[in-house]
């Protein structure tokens, strides 16, 4: 497995896509707050989901799930992945996005690289332990967000 980034900037500047589900029963969203590291010997990969996303059931339901990144022409789609909510509407329609099966997963065919991983910690943020001025800037009227760990278990390019 091999995949070489500027890791401060992936997730911040260019964004990714959280999935988790099936073929036919899936959620993505778009994330810009993620880490890559190195976690009790395994290669890790950590994202975070507010209680109000639609993806946190998902995350919560299925042990697999990935993270994709995309070309920068696919910057419209991922503001649509972000900014809609699956309850309601088929946000891969609304996108553009062609959904590729992992057979554990779901990613799309637009990505150009997906970390497929396996769920092997969560826990909630908690206030208490954040900065004053985090709380008042993102959880003044939401829950904190979930933290979910996932083993990278394939690179796909």
């Amino acid at each position: 497995m091999k995949f070489e980034t500027e890791i401060f900037s992936q997730f911040n500047n260019r964004w990714a896509l959280l999935s988790a589900g099936t073929k036919d029963h899936h959620n993505t969203m778009t994330i810009s707050w993620g880490g890559m590291g190195t976690l009790w010997e395994k290669p890790v990969v950590t994202v975070y989901v507010k209680p109000c996303r639609n993806t946190f059931r998902f995350m919560n339901q299925y042990e697999y799930f990935t993270v994709s990144f995309y070309p920068d022409d696919c910057r419209k789609a991922l503001t649509v992945m972000g900014s809609i909510s699956g309850r309601d509407t088929d946000k891969d329609a609304e996108a553009g996005l062609h959904v590729k099966d992992l057979a554990k997963a779901i990613t799309y065919e637009e990505a150009e690289v997906t970390l497929l991983c396996r769920r092997i910690y969560w826990q909630d943020l908690d206030e208490e332990h954040m900065p004053g001025e985090v709380v008042k800037l993102n959880y003044l009227s939401d829950d904190p967000h979930r933290m979910y760990i996932g083993e990278v278990i394939e690179i796909l390019r």
